[in-house]
């Protein structure tokens, strides 16, 4: 901030204590990870300049901080219960000469409207220094800035998120509680097919209704800003999704039957979010431009993934060699009173995953499945050819790379197409989660399932790319015809070395999936019937 002299403020040892406690503050409040949010704040330079004696004015009067204020000055982090809170301005912790601006700034912003979600990809907010000036600024969390990984810039993603609040905003009122909680019965009961894809929006959208509902009045469209700002991809388009079609069919009064009907036609896995006409010129154009910008051609070309990539909950493990006992002429003979127990035939334990997972997996040493002589949910794990390539799904990202997907044939494959011998024992190699549930599952609405990878299991035909919309980053989401199209013709490299194959098992519905399972010798069948 220039001042009458010619030196400077460097030396002004009260400026810098400012600097220093403004600092302090911006990181105390904010921490890693934070949402920071925009709001009608007006008028903020002008009222921190006037609340100086008129004649310290001048010397406040920076065009650097001036930027900084009319910028930065009105942003808000935002409570569960919708409160707002300035992370930049508090009359607590400066120098008595700054508190009454900084009262003042508080002030106007504590009484502003959130508009907007806040993103920036510059690391200093501000600028610390010029010649011998220093000014008002910031330094974010390397965890809050905004990191491009498509085409949208962080302007046009602050548009969109404008958006998604309208959206959402409409689907609030349109939906009732009693709506939401109907649908959430009849996913949550498993009673409509592939209702695992749509539980988590519905209870995304019923427990904002909640919060809403119980925030004060001023404070009801803050607790929305906040769920847009921090909610999964395809949640904040209830009205546009499957999840609106099915709360409209609620809405309308319908019966179970032809609620589950309408249901089941729109999830099967032919029509869900899969264009069902070929792109347009138009359309392949606008991907041509968007694959471009995203630097993503490489990141189409995938193949089959092997055992050493992808993340496991258990893995074979052989026991280690026994040292080979000296034998006695006569150790073939059974001694008189000592029988030898035959091996008994006893029921598999029918038994939930979770409770498989947390008691029989850890002392597990061998795991064989059965193949039944009939189609089942069998698939593979993919990844990318070029792991170095951008990342296009959505719970792939440049700090947490997982390129890995997975796909099962509609209609179910016999054991056979994947190389296994039906009504024998196969063992297994590995059980690995569905990808989108590795490093912490931050992906729940992409479903609960896992893997039992079958050590000799190889898929014989190919299914091209399984490069399907549901699992791609919202910016291809336009473009899906097109990559649909170019996943059809494509082929999948890596088929001979690819062992990551078996079967998938998924939240929801019966399962009846027979295991036999090794626990120091001692073998024993399970009847996996269920997630939970």
């Amino acid at each position: 901030m220039p001042a009458q002299t010619t030196s400077g403020n460097v030396p002004d040892q009260v400026y810098d204590q400012v600097l220093t406690r403004f600092a302090r503050r911006f990181s105390a409040v904010i921490g890693a990870g934070a949402r920071l949010f925009t709001t009608d704040a007006r008028d903020l330079f002008q009222t921190y300049l006037t609340s100086f004696p008129e004649r310290d004015r001048q010397h406040h009067n920076c065009s650097c901080c001036r930027k900084f204020i009319e910028r930065f000055g009105g942003l808000v982090t935002i409570a569960p219960d919708g409160a707002t809170r300035t992370p930049i301005w508090t009359e607590d912790d400066v120098p008595t000469v700054y508190q009454t601006a900084f009262a003042a700034l508080a002030s106007v912003v504590r009484r502003a409207q959130v508009t907007g979600v806040y993103l920036s990809p510059d690391r200093v907010w501000g600028t610390p220094i010029t010649g011998s000036w220093t000014h008002l600024n910031v330094t974010p969390d390397p965890s809050m800035l905004f990191v491009k990984g498509g085409v949208l810039t962080a302007g046009q993603v602050m548009a969109e998120r404008r958006e998604n609040f309208k959206a959402v905003c409409r689907a609030l009122a349109e939906f009732t509680t009693d709506h939401l909680e109907q649908a959430l019965k009849l996913l949550d009961t498993d009673s409509l097919y592939r209702s695992e894809k749509l539980a988590g929006p519905v209870r995304w959208l019923r427990n904002l209704h909640a919060a809403q509902r119980a925030a004060p009045k001023d404070r009801k469209s803050n607790v929305v800003w906040l769920a847009v700002a921090t909610a999964p991809s395809g949640f904040c388009h209830p009205r546009s999704s499957m999840a609106g079609t099915l709360l409209d069919d609620i809405a309308a009064g319908m019966s179970f039957d032809d609620v589950s009907r309408r249901f089941a036609a729109k999830m099967h896995p032919l029509q869900y979010q899969r264009p069902q006409a070929a792109p347009t010129a138009g359309n392949i154009a606008q991907g041509e431009k968007i694959i471009a910008a995203m630097g993503a051609e490489r990141s189409l070309l995938r193949r089959f993934a092997r055992l050493d990539e992808i993340e496991v909950v258990w893995s074979s493990k052989k026991p280690p060699a026994k040292p080979q006992a000296t034998r006695g002429v006569f150790d073939h003979l059974t001694p008189k009173g000592k029988t030898v127990a035959a091996d008994m035939d006893i029921p598999a334990v029918t038994m939930t995953w979770e409770k498989f997972q947390r008691t029989v997996l850890p002392v597990a040493n061998e795991i064989e499945f059965f193949a039944r002589p009939n189609k089942d949910n069998y698939g593979a794990m993919l990844t990318a050819v070029d792991p170095a390539a951008p990342p296009i799904l959505q719970w792939d990202s440049a700090d947490q790379r997982n390129p890995v997907s997975w796909y099962v044939w509609v209609g179910g494959s016999t054991p056979e197409s994947f190389s296994l011998v039906a009504g024998t024992w196969h063992k297994l190699s590995a059980i690995s989660l569905k990808p989108s549930m590795w490093y912490g599952g931050k992906f729940a609405h992409q479903g609960n399932g896992l893997m039992l990878v079958i050590a000799d299991a190889r898929e014989t035909k190919q299914s091209g790319l399984a490069l399907f919309p549901e699992f791609l980053k919202a910016e291809l989401h336009g473009i899906r015809a097109t990559i649909e199209a170019y996943s059809k013709k494509g082929q999948l490299d890596g088929i001979a070395d690819g062992n990551v194959c078996g079967l998938l098992l998924t939240s929801g519905g019966t399962w009846n999936a027979l295991v036999r399972v090794t626990i120091a010798g001692r073998v024993t069948p399970y009847q996996l019937d269920r997630w939970d």
